[in-house]
Protein backbone atom coordinates (compact mmCIF):
# COMPACT_ATOMS: atom_id res chain seq x y z
CA UNK A 1 0.00 0.00 0.00
CA UNK A 2 1.41 3.29 -0.78
CA UNK A 3 1.01 6.34 0.95
CA UNK A 4 1.92 9.48 -0.54
CA UNK A 5 2.60 13.15 1.66
CA UNK A 6 2.57 16.30 0.33
CA UNK A 7 5.24 18.27 1.21
CA UNK A 8 6.13 22.06 0.66
CA UNK A 9 9.45 23.18 -0.28
CA UNK A 10 10.75 26.51 0.97
CA UNK A 11 11.79 29.03 -1.63
CA UNK A 12 9.40 27.29 -4.38
CA UNK A 13 5.78 28.32 -5.34
CA UNK A 14 5.64 24.73 -6.80
CA UNK A 15 4.19 21.60 -4.63
CA UNK A 16 6.50 18.99 -4.92
CA UNK A 17 5.02 15.10 -4.46
CA UNK A 18 7.35 13.04 -2.01
CA UNK A 19 6.67 9.01 -1.56
CA UNK A 20 7.49 8.05 2.01
CA UNK A 21 8.73 4.30 2.17
CA UNK A 22 6.53 1.91 0.62
CA UNK A 23 4.45 -0.08 3.38
CA UNK A 24 2.12 -3.13 2.62
CA UNK A 25 -1.18 -4.06 4.02
CA UNK A 26 -2.25 -7.51 3.89
CA UNK A 27 -5.18 -9.34 5.36
CA UNK A 28 -3.62 -9.80 8.80
CA UNK A 29 -4.99 -6.63 9.70
CA UNK A 30 -9.08 -7.64 9.10
CA UNK A 31 -11.18 -8.69 11.14
CA UNK A 32 -12.33 -12.44 10.67
CA UNK A 33 -15.61 -11.82 10.33
CA UNK A 34 -15.08 -9.07 7.59
CA UNK A 35 -12.66 -11.71 5.81
CA UNK A 36 -15.40 -14.60 6.16
CA UNK A 37 -17.98 -11.48 5.06
CA UNK A 38 -15.61 -11.92 1.99
CA UNK A 39 -15.00 -15.82 1.69
CA UNK A 40 -18.70 -15.97 1.27
CA UNK A 41 -18.67 -14.81 -2.92
CA UNK A 42 -16.47 -17.50 -3.56
CA UNK A 43 -17.69 -20.91 -5.08
CA UNK A 44 -16.97 -24.26 -2.59
CA UNK A 45 -14.40 -24.95 -5.35
CA UNK A 46 -12.57 -21.71 -5.12
CA UNK A 47 -12.89 -21.79 -1.00
CA UNK A 48 -10.99 -25.33 -1.14
CA UNK A 49 -7.77 -23.67 -2.60
CA UNK A 50 -7.96 -20.73 -0.51
CA UNK A 51 -8.02 -23.09 2.56
CA UNK A 52 -4.47 -24.22 1.40
CA UNK A 53 -3.12 -20.69 1.45
CA UNK A 54 -2.12 -20.64 5.18
CA UNK A 55 -2.96 -21.84 8.37
CA UNK A 56 -5.08 -19.06 9.20
CA UNK A 57 -6.97 -19.08 6.07
CA UNK A 58 -7.83 -22.90 6.75
CA UNK A 59 -9.24 -22.20 10.01
CA UNK A 60 -11.32 -19.58 8.02
CA UNK A 61 -12.39 -21.82 5.58
CA UNK A 62 -13.98 -24.61 7.83
CA UNK A 63 -16.10 -22.06 9.55
CA UNK A 64 -19.37 -23.26 9.09
CA UNK A 65 -20.97 -19.80 8.29
CA UNK A 66 -19.34 -20.66 5.09
CA UNK A 67 -21.52 -24.24 4.80
CA UNK A 68 -24.88 -23.04 4.97
CA UNK A 69 -25.19 -22.81 1.41
CA UNK A 70 -23.54 -25.57 -0.38
CA UNK A 71 -24.06 -25.92 -4.18
CA UNK A 72 -22.09 -28.26 -6.17
CA UNK A 73 -24.11 -28.12 -9.71
CA UNK A 74 -21.82 -25.67 -11.35
CA UNK A 75 -18.89 -28.19 -10.20
CA UNK A 76 -18.83 -30.45 -13.20
CA UNK A 77 -17.26 -33.95 -12.42
CA UNK A 78 -17.67 -34.32 -8.73
CA UNK A 79 -17.22 -38.15 -7.87
CA UNK A 80 -17.93 -39.99 -4.62
CA UNK A 81 -14.65 -39.52 -3.77
CA UNK A 82 -14.71 -35.57 -3.32
CA UNK A 83 -18.24 -35.60 -1.66
CA UNK A 84 -15.97 -37.97 0.95
CA UNK A 85 -13.40 -34.85 1.40
CA UNK A 86 -15.79 -32.40 1.59
CA UNK A 87 -17.95 -34.21 4.29
CA UNK A 88 -14.80 -35.02 6.72
CA UNK A 89 -13.28 -31.85 6.25
CA UNK A 90 -15.98 -28.77 6.25
CA UNK A 91 -19.37 -30.04 6.01
CA UNK A 92 -20.96 -29.86 9.33
CA UNK A 93 -23.89 -28.78 11.72
CA UNK A 94 -24.21 -25.09 9.54
CA UNK A 95 -25.50 -27.22 6.44
CA UNK A 96 -28.88 -26.52 5.62
CA UNK A 97 -28.71 -26.47 1.89
CA UNK A 98 -26.99 -28.88 -0.41
CA UNK A 99 -27.34 -29.13 -3.86
CA UNK A 100 -25.57 -32.11 -6.07
CA UNK A 101 -24.86 -33.13 -9.53
CA UNK A 102 -24.97 -36.38 -10.38
CA UNK A 103 -23.01 -38.13 -12.76
CA UNK A 104 -26.08 -39.55 -15.18
CA UNK A 105 -24.79 -37.79 -18.22
CA UNK A 106 -21.27 -37.90 -17.63
CA UNK A 107 -19.66 -40.19 -19.58
CA UNK A 108 -16.94 -41.50 -16.90
CA UNK A 109 -20.40 -42.89 -14.76
CA UNK A 110 -20.17 -44.61 -11.76
CA UNK A 111 -21.80 -44.31 -8.33
CA UNK A 112 -22.45 -41.16 -6.98
CA UNK A 113 -24.24 -41.05 -4.06
CA UNK A 114 -23.50 -44.49 -1.89
CA UNK A 115 -25.58 -45.85 1.31
CA UNK A 116 -22.37 -45.05 3.64
CA UNK A 117 -22.11 -41.37 2.45
CA UNK A 118 -25.52 -40.69 3.25
CA UNK A 119 -25.51 -41.91 6.67
CA UNK A 120 -22.19 -40.05 7.41
CA UNK A 121 -24.31 -37.17 6.23
CA UNK A 122 -26.97 -37.49 8.07
CA UNK A 123 -24.91 -38.04 11.10
CA UNK A 124 -22.22 -35.47 10.69
CA UNK A 125 -25.06 -32.65 9.04
CA UNK A 126 -28.27 -33.08 11.10
CA UNK A 127 -29.45 -29.90 10.43
CA UNK A 128 -29.58 -30.59 6.86
CA UNK A 129 -33.21 -29.48 5.75
CA UNK A 130 -33.19 -28.96 1.60
CA UNK A 131 -31.93 -31.45 -0.91
CA UNK A 132 -31.43 -30.64 -4.45
CA UNK A 133 -30.52 -33.29 -7.07
CA UNK A 134 -29.50 -32.61 -10.70
CA UNK A 135 -29.00 -35.76 -13.03
CA UNK A 136 -28.37 -38.09 -10.38
CA UNK A 137 -28.69 -41.96 -10.74
CA UNK A 138 -30.56 -43.08 -7.83
CA UNK A 139 -31.60 -47.11 -8.78
CA UNK A 140 -28.47 -47.95 -6.61
CA UNK A 141 -30.65 -46.65 -3.89
CA UNK A 142 -33.18 -48.93 -2.49
CA UNK A 143 -35.02 -46.27 -1.04
CA UNK A 144 -35.66 -42.44 0.05
CA UNK A 145 -35.17 -43.20 3.71
CA UNK A 146 -31.81 -43.65 3.41
CA UNK A 147 -31.64 -39.92 2.90
CA UNK A 148 -30.86 -37.76 5.96
CA UNK A 149 -34.34 -37.90 7.76
CA UNK A 150 -33.64 -34.19 8.54
CA UNK A 151 -34.99 -33.86 4.94
CA UNK A 152 -37.95 -31.02 5.02
CA UNK A 153 -37.34 -30.20 0.64
CA UNK A 154 -36.76 -32.79 -1.63
CA UNK A 155 -35.71 -32.10 -5.42
CA UNK A 156 -35.14 -34.32 -8.14
CA UNK A 157 -34.54 -32.91 -11.92
CA UNK A 158 -33.47 -34.90 -14.58
CA UNK A 159 -32.96 -38.10 -12.25
CA UNK A 160 -33.54 -41.88 -12.20
CA UNK A 161 -35.48 -43.70 -9.67
CA UNK A 162 -35.81 -47.00 -8.23
CA UNK A 163 -39.08 -48.56 -8.36
CA UNK A 164 -39.79 -48.53 -4.79
CA UNK A 165 -37.51 -46.01 -4.25
CA UNK A 166 -40.59 -43.51 -2.05
CA UNK A 167 -41.74 -46.18 0.30
CA UNK A 168 -41.78 -46.01 3.54
CA UNK A 169 -40.63 -49.73 4.53
CA UNK A 170 -36.98 -50.74 3.33
CA UNK A 171 -37.41 -54.10 1.49
CA UNK A 172 -36.38 -57.03 3.72
CA UNK A 173 -33.72 -59.23 1.90
CA UNK A 174 -34.49 -62.96 0.93
CA UNK A 175 -33.24 -64.49 4.02
CA UNK A 176 -35.29 -61.70 5.56
CA UNK A 177 -38.14 -63.34 3.74
CA UNK A 178 -37.70 -66.98 4.10
CA UNK A 179 -37.31 -66.50 7.54
CA UNK A 180 -40.87 -64.52 8.19
CA UNK A 181 -42.30 -67.74 6.20
CA UNK A 182 -41.56 -69.99 8.16
CA UNK A 183 -41.97 -67.79 11.70
CA UNK A 184 -44.85 -68.79 13.32
CA UNK A 185 -47.98 -66.60 13.48
CA UNK A 186 -47.56 -64.39 16.77
CA UNK A 187 -44.02 -63.74 15.53
CA UNK A 188 -45.31 -61.99 12.48
CA UNK A 189 -47.72 -60.10 13.91
CA UNK A 190 -45.03 -59.20 16.44
CA UNK A 191 -43.34 -57.29 13.35
CA UNK A 192 -46.23 -56.03 11.74
CA UNK A 193 -47.46 -53.96 15.09
CA UNK A 194 -43.35 -52.84 14.73
CA UNK A 195 -43.54 -51.95 11.29
CA UNK A 196 -46.70 -50.00 11.94
CA UNK A 197 -44.99 -48.70 14.63
CA UNK A 198 -42.08 -47.26 12.72
CA UNK A 199 -44.76 -45.60 10.25
CA UNK A 200 -46.30 -43.74 12.98
CA UNK A 201 -43.14 -42.91 14.55
CA UNK A 202 -41.52 -39.19 14.27
CA UNK A 203 -38.28 -41.51 12.61
CA UNK A 204 -40.61 -41.93 9.75
CA UNK A 205 -40.25 -39.59 6.48
CA UNK A 206 -40.64 -35.64 7.27
CA UNK A 207 -40.63 -33.98 3.97
CA UNK A 208 -42.80 -31.48 3.49
CA UNK A 209 -42.48 -30.24 -0.16
CA UNK A 210 -41.28 -32.59 -2.58
CA UNK A 211 -40.54 -31.32 -6.17
CA UNK A 212 -40.36 -33.87 -9.37
CA UNK A 213 -38.79 -31.89 -12.66
CA UNK A 214 -38.33 -33.92 -15.31
CA UNK A 215 -38.09 -37.25 -14.13
CA UNK A 216 -39.56 -39.55 -16.80
CA UNK A 217 -38.98 -42.76 -14.17
CA UNK A 218 -41.67 -41.34 -11.73
CA UNK A 219 -45.10 -43.57 -12.65
CA UNK A 220 -48.33 -43.97 -10.80
CA UNK A 221 -46.70 -46.16 -8.69
CA UNK A 222 -44.36 -44.16 -7.11
CA UNK A 223 -47.28 -42.10 -6.58
CA UNK A 224 -49.53 -44.27 -4.74
CA UNK A 225 -46.37 -44.88 -2.72
CA UNK A 226 -46.34 -40.62 -1.42
CA UNK A 227 -49.95 -41.70 0.41
CA UNK A 228 -48.00 -43.52 2.84
CA UNK A 229 -46.00 -40.29 3.88
CA UNK A 230 -47.96 -37.97 6.85
CA UNK A 231 -46.24 -34.64 6.23
CA UNK A 232 -46.30 -34.12 2.40
CA UNK A 233 -48.17 -30.49 2.29
CA UNK A 234 -46.80 -29.53 -1.40
CA UNK A 235 -45.99 -31.59 -4.46
CA UNK A 236 -45.01 -29.99 -7.45
CA UNK A 237 -44.99 -32.65 -10.80
CA UNK A 238 -43.45 -30.81 -13.81
CA UNK A 239 -42.74 -32.75 -16.92
CA UNK A 240 -43.85 -35.89 -15.31
CA UNK A 241 -45.39 -38.17 -18.84
CA UNK A 242 -46.19 -41.19 -16.82
CA UNK A 243 -47.89 -40.10 -14.81
CA UNK A 244 -52.09 -40.56 -15.52
CA UNK A 245 -55.10 -39.30 -14.49
CA UNK A 246 -56.43 -42.89 -12.96
CA UNK A 247 -52.86 -42.47 -10.56
CA UNK A 248 -53.63 -39.49 -9.26
CA UNK A 249 -57.83 -39.92 -9.10
CA UNK A 250 -56.93 -43.20 -7.14
CA UNK A 251 -54.20 -40.71 -4.57
CA UNK A 252 -56.72 -37.90 -4.18
CA UNK A 253 -58.02 -37.06 -0.21
CA UNK A 254 -61.39 -38.63 -0.14
CA UNK A 255 -63.32 -40.28 2.37
CA UNK A 256 -63.10 -43.53 3.12
CA UNK A 257 -64.21 -46.16 6.05
CA UNK A 258 -61.17 -45.17 8.13
CA UNK A 259 -61.63 -41.27 7.61
CA UNK A 260 -59.87 -39.59 4.66
CA UNK A 261 -57.49 -41.95 2.01
CA UNK A 262 -54.75 -40.81 0.18
CA UNK A 263 -52.76 -37.63 0.26
CA UNK A 264 -54.73 -36.04 2.83
CA UNK A 265 -52.18 -33.46 4.34
CA UNK A 266 -51.72 -32.01 0.24
CA UNK A 267 -52.20 -28.32 0.47
CA UNK A 268 -50.65 -27.36 -2.61
CA UNK A 269 -50.86 -29.31 -6.07
CA UNK A 270 -48.77 -28.52 -9.24
CA UNK A 271 -48.87 -30.14 -12.52
CA UNK A 272 -47.25 -28.85 -15.91
CA UNK A 273 -46.01 -30.17 -19.26
CA UNK A 274 -44.22 -28.11 -21.07
CA UNK A 275 -41.82 -30.14 -23.23
CA UNK A 276 -41.84 -32.87 -25.76
CA UNK A 277 -43.70 -31.78 -28.62
CA UNK A 278 -45.95 -34.41 -29.97
CA UNK A 279 -45.57 -36.86 -27.11
CA UNK A 280 -48.58 -39.01 -26.44
CA UNK A 281 -49.57 -37.08 -23.37
CA UNK A 282 -51.78 -38.71 -20.56
CA UNK A 283 -53.47 -35.86 -19.05
CA UNK A 284 -52.87 -36.45 -15.25
CA UNK A 285 -54.88 -33.60 -14.24
CA UNK A 286 -58.04 -35.27 -15.89
CA UNK A 287 -57.53 -36.81 -12.37
CA UNK A 288 -58.49 -33.76 -10.68
CA UNK A 289 -62.83 -34.72 -11.44
CA UNK A 290 -62.93 -36.74 -8.53
CA UNK A 291 -62.57 -33.85 -6.06
CA UNK A 292 -59.90 -33.80 -3.22
CA UNK A 293 -60.61 -32.80 -0.09
CA UNK A 294 -58.34 -29.89 1.41
CA UNK A 295 -56.50 -29.02 -1.53
CA UNK A 296 -56.12 -25.27 -1.30
CA UNK A 297 -53.60 -23.98 -3.74
CA UNK A 298 -53.82 -25.69 -7.19
CA UNK A 299 -51.08 -24.83 -10.58
CA UNK A 300 -51.26 -25.78 -13.62
CA UNK A 301 -48.90 -25.09 -16.55
CA UNK A 302 -48.66 -25.97 -20.35
CA UNK A 303 -50.86 -28.95 -21.98
CA UNK A 304 -52.41 -29.87 -18.20
CA UNK A 305 -54.42 -26.38 -18.09
CA UNK A 306 -57.38 -27.35 -20.53
CA UNK A 307 -57.86 -30.59 -19.20
CA UNK A 308 -57.34 -29.43 -15.67
CA UNK A 309 -59.78 -26.22 -15.77
CA UNK A 310 -62.43 -28.38 -16.85
CA UNK A 311 -61.85 -30.55 -13.62
CA UNK A 312 -60.76 -28.35 -11.12
CA UNK A 313 -64.97 -26.94 -10.67
CA UNK A 314 -64.78 -29.78 -8.44
CA UNK A 315 -62.16 -28.71 -6.10
CA UNK A 316 -64.58 -27.10 -3.24
CA UNK A 317 -61.92 -26.21 -1.06
CA UNK A 318 -59.58 -24.77 -3.69
CA UNK A 319 -58.55 -21.08 -2.77
CA UNK A 320 -56.08 -19.83 -5.17
CA UNK A 321 -55.25 -21.08 -8.53
CA UNK A 322 -52.51 -20.60 -11.01
CA UNK A 323 -52.17 -20.49 -14.75
CA UNK A 324 -48.74 -20.49 -16.59
CA UNK A 325 -47.26 -20.82 -19.97
CA UNK A 326 -50.64 -21.64 -21.87
CA UNK A 327 -53.26 -20.46 -24.43
CA UNK A 328 -56.48 -19.64 -22.76
CA UNK A 329 -59.96 -18.05 -23.76
CA UNK A 330 -62.28 -16.18 -21.65
CA UNK A 331 -65.33 -18.82 -22.18
CA UNK A 332 -63.21 -21.19 -20.77
CA UNK A 333 -61.88 -19.15 -17.34
CA UNK A 334 -65.34 -18.08 -16.54
CA UNK A 335 -67.26 -21.95 -17.12
CA UNK A 336 -64.06 -23.18 -14.75
CA UNK A 337 -64.28 -20.58 -12.33
CA UNK A 338 -68.32 -20.45 -11.69
CA UNK A 339 -68.16 -22.89 -9.23
CA UNK A 340 -65.45 -22.20 -7.02
CA UNK A 341 -67.05 -19.83 -4.89
CA UNK A 342 -64.11 -19.79 -2.21
CA UNK A 343 -61.28 -18.44 -4.72
CA UNK A 344 -59.30 -15.97 -3.09
CA UNK A 345 -56.64 -15.60 -5.53
CA UNK A 346 -56.65 -16.26 -9.51
CA UNK A 347 -53.37 -16.16 -11.05
CA UNK A 348 -52.24 -15.68 -14.73
CA UNK A 349 -48.44 -16.16 -15.64
CA UNK A 350 -47.11 -15.80 -19.35
CA UNK A 351 -50.61 -16.89 -20.83
CA UNK A 352 -51.40 -16.07 -24.03
CA UNK A 353 -55.48 -14.52 -24.46
CA UNK A 354 -57.71 -15.85 -27.40
CA UNK A 355 -59.53 -12.93 -28.69
CA UNK A 356 -63.38 -12.89 -28.10
CA UNK A 357 -65.05 -14.42 -31.24
CA UNK A 358 -67.93 -12.18 -32.22
CA UNK A 359 -71.15 -14.23 -34.29
CA UNK A 360 -71.65 -13.58 -37.49
CA UNK A 361 -74.25 -10.93 -38.40
CA UNK A 362 -77.21 -12.74 -39.86
CA UNK A 363 -79.88 -10.95 -41.56
CA UNK A 364 -83.37 -10.59 -40.04
CA UNK A 365 -81.34 -10.39 -36.31
CA UNK A 366 -80.79 -6.76 -36.50
CA UNK A 367 -82.81 -5.68 -33.80
CA UNK A 368 -81.18 -8.18 -31.00
CA UNK A 369 -77.88 -6.82 -31.77
CA UNK A 370 -78.54 -3.43 -32.04
CA UNK A 371 -80.29 -3.66 -28.51
CA UNK A 372 -77.11 -5.92 -27.31
CA UNK A 373 -75.18 -3.14 -28.51
CA UNK A 374 -77.11 -0.04 -27.34
CA UNK A 375 -76.85 -1.94 -23.30
CA UNK A 376 -73.04 -2.11 -24.17
CA UNK A 377 -72.90 1.28 -25.13
CA UNK A 378 -74.99 2.27 -21.88
CA UNK A 379 -72.66 0.17 -19.69
CA UNK A 380 -69.26 1.89 -21.36
CA UNK A 381 -71.05 5.32 -20.52
CA UNK A 382 -71.76 5.05 -17.21
CA UNK A 383 -68.37 3.69 -16.10
CA UNK A 384 -65.96 6.40 -14.89
CA UNK A 385 -62.56 6.77 -16.06
CA UNK A 386 -60.52 4.68 -13.20
CA UNK A 387 -62.28 1.82 -14.72
CA UNK A 388 -61.39 3.15 -18.03
CA UNK A 389 -57.71 3.14 -16.99
CA UNK A 390 -57.87 -0.24 -15.33
CA UNK A 391 -59.09 -1.91 -18.82
CA UNK A 392 -56.36 -0.18 -20.61
CA UNK A 393 -53.78 -2.20 -18.55
CA UNK A 394 -55.54 -5.22 -18.18
CA UNK A 395 -54.65 -8.33 -20.90
CA UNK A 396 -58.57 -9.17 -21.78
CA UNK A 397 -60.70 -6.49 -19.97
CA UNK A 398 -63.35 -8.40 -20.41
CA UNK A 399 -62.16 -11.06 -18.59
CA UNK A 400 -62.28 -9.17 -15.09
CA UNK A 401 -65.45 -7.63 -15.45
CA UNK A 402 -66.45 -11.07 -15.85
CA UNK A 403 -64.94 -12.59 -13.05
CA UNK A 404 -66.18 -10.12 -10.47
CA UNK A 405 -69.42 -10.59 -10.95
CA UNK A 406 -68.61 -14.00 -10.26
CA UNK A 407 -65.69 -13.72 -7.57
CA UNK A 408 -66.12 -10.43 -6.46
CA UNK A 409 -63.47 -11.34 -3.24
CA UNK A 410 -61.50 -12.79 -5.60
CA UNK A 411 -57.62 -10.90 -6.66
CA UNK A 412 -56.79 -11.42 -10.30
CA UNK A 413 -52.89 -10.94 -11.16
CA UNK A 414 -51.75 -10.74 -14.24
CA UNK A 415 -47.80 -11.71 -15.00
CA UNK A 416 -46.20 -11.17 -18.35
CA UNK A 417 -49.58 -12.05 -20.61
CA UNK A 418 -50.44 -10.97 -23.73
CA UNK A 419 -53.16 -11.48 -26.53
CA UNK A 420 -52.99 -13.57 -29.24
CA UNK A 421 -53.71 -11.41 -32.52
CA UNK A 422 -55.01 -13.48 -35.78
CA UNK A 423 -53.33 -12.46 -39.61
CA UNK A 424 -57.32 -11.87 -40.42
Amino acid sequence: MCVGILVRVEGLKSFVYKMEEFKTCNLDYFPENILIDVLSFLSVRELVRAGRVCKRWKRLVKDQRLWRLVDLTAWKGVTSRILWVLLRQYLGCGLRCLRLRGLLLSARGGTFLSESWLKALATKCPRLSKLYLLHADLRGLSSCQLLPPSLQVLELRGCELPRGFFNQTLPSSPAQERAEATSSVAARQQRQDQKAKQLGSPAGIAIETLVLNNVPSFTDQHLQSLTSWEKLSRLELRDTFRVTANGLRSCAAKDGICGVEGLSRLKFLEIGITGRQGYQLQMASLGLGAGWLGLEELSLGGKEVGPGLLCASRLKDLKRLCLWACTLSEMQIVRSCRMLRGLRRLEFLDVIFQPRQCPPVVEGDGGGEEQQDSEEAARGDSSNDENKTLDANDPIPSLRRSLAGLLPSCTLVFTNCSIQINAD
